[in-house]
């Protein structure tokens, strides 16, 4: 499959990334409502294990990125992207952000063909969640700050150390964790039911996204790839899971423009639809231009991340930075404009609102990435 055509106009999808992006919405129309979203938010696990069975196996979603050799479909980034995209669009509660992106794309971008061999089938079948666990006891998402230790004893790696706010950390059958040896940092792979794994939720803005603080303490590990890499894996996960998000927050966006449109075209005021009114106008006009300009920055990254261009880095910095703020600033808007009704509790604007506040501060603000984006171009 192509990865992405281009014209003069900008971006087009092929037909069959077009077909892929139709199946996904329409899955989720039918296994995703708002009924459920809150349903799944309010318990524990956070998602449905048949829903996410179906979207695994049936569809063949969380293998898109994973080569065939591995049981994959041997796709590439922009699939993934559409299907987080849609995702996003729906605010679906489902592991797939932390199992298909950040796991996948760790055990890719390890180099270790043996783990590869073992993981990498199971996640793409569905059959195991994975997530990837790297920041400090604070949450700090940067390995200077890491705080997890691997030792060596009687010829096995055993880890110590917490690490917070881990993606769907609860849900996870394989942790693939990142902790500081004498050679630097290194990646291992941990079995969730491992003795010496305690995991505990966290209380989070968005609570479609589940967050984890897990506590290693004397944990058995299997070394992913070559002692002391861990931090060029990261590096390059990092900026794909950036792009990723990047999609997530346009699917979360498109859904806010067009459910405003709609609303100012219904609701009544002096007689006039408030649609109609200039004032209300210009703001749904800012809305479509936030959401366009964002999704050509978000397709633009996923184009790239599917090469892995060398400007990847600095695609995934200006992506992660502009595309969250544009979610941000969409779901204020349509706050406002649907007035008193979307500051309930009721109304989906304010679970959109929280989404998009949390995807402006996972693994760091827009700020910090505007930063080094800044760096990124040698500025």
């Amino acid at each position: 499959m192509a990865p992405l055509a281009t014209d003069t106009l900008g971006f087009v999808f092929t037909p069959e990334q077009e077909t892929l992006r139709d199946i996904v919405r329409a899955f989720l129309n039918d296994k995703c409502s708002e009924a459920d979203v809150r349903r799944l938010m309010a318990s524990g696990e956070g998602f449905d294990r048949a829903t996410w069975s179906q979207l695994a196996g049936q569809l063949g979603l969380t293998g898109l990125a994973v080569p065939e050799e591995y049981g994959g479909s041997g796709f590439g980034f922009v699939e993934t992207a559409i299907v987080l995209e849609e995702l996003g669009r729906a605010l679906a509660p489902v592991p797939y952000f932390a199992s298909a992106v950040l796991a996948t794309q760790t055990l890719l971008h390890s180099g270790d063909e043996r783990a590869m061999k073992v993981w990498l089938p199971r996640l793409a079948s569905g059959e195991t969640i994975g997530t990837l666990a790297f920041s400090d006891a604070n949450g700090n998402w940067n390995l200077e700050a890491l705080a997890t230790t691997a030792t060596a004893r009687d010829g096995k790696w055993v880890l110590d150390g917490v690490t917070s706010f881990v993606i769907d950390g609860l849900a996870a059958d394989l942790i693939l964790a990142i902790g500081r040896t004498p050679s630097g940092p290194s990646l291992f792979a941990v079995a969730a039911s491992a003795a010496g794994v305690h995991r505990e939720a966290l209380a989070a803005l968005d609570e479609t996204r589940k967050l984890a603080r897990i506590t290693l303490d004397g944990v058995v590990a299997e070394l992913v790839g070559d002692e002391g890499a861990a931090g060029t894996t990261l590096e390059r996960v990092l900026d794909l899971a950036l792009v990723g998000l990047a999609a997530d927050a346009v699917g979360g966006a498109q859904f806010l423009l067009e459910r405003t449109v709609r609303y100012t075209g219904e609701r009544y005021q002096f007689g006039r639809p408030i649609g109609a009114f200039q004032a209300v106008k210009h703001r749904c006009a800012e809305m479509l231009l936030a959401v366009e300009s964002a999704k050509t920055a978000a397709y633009y990254g996923a184009f790239v991340a599917a090469g892995l261009d060398e400007e990847l880095p600095v695609i995934a910095a200006l992506t992660k930075a502009y595309c969250t703020d544009a979610y941000f600033k969409v779901a204020g808007d349509a706050i406002q404009l649907h007035g008193a009704i979307g500051f309930t509790w009721e109304h989906p604007a304010h679970l959109y609102y929280k989404r998009a506040k949390s995807a402006q501060l996972l693994f760091g603000a827009p700020a910090l990435w505007r930063e080094r984006l800044l760096q990124r171009l040698g500025v």
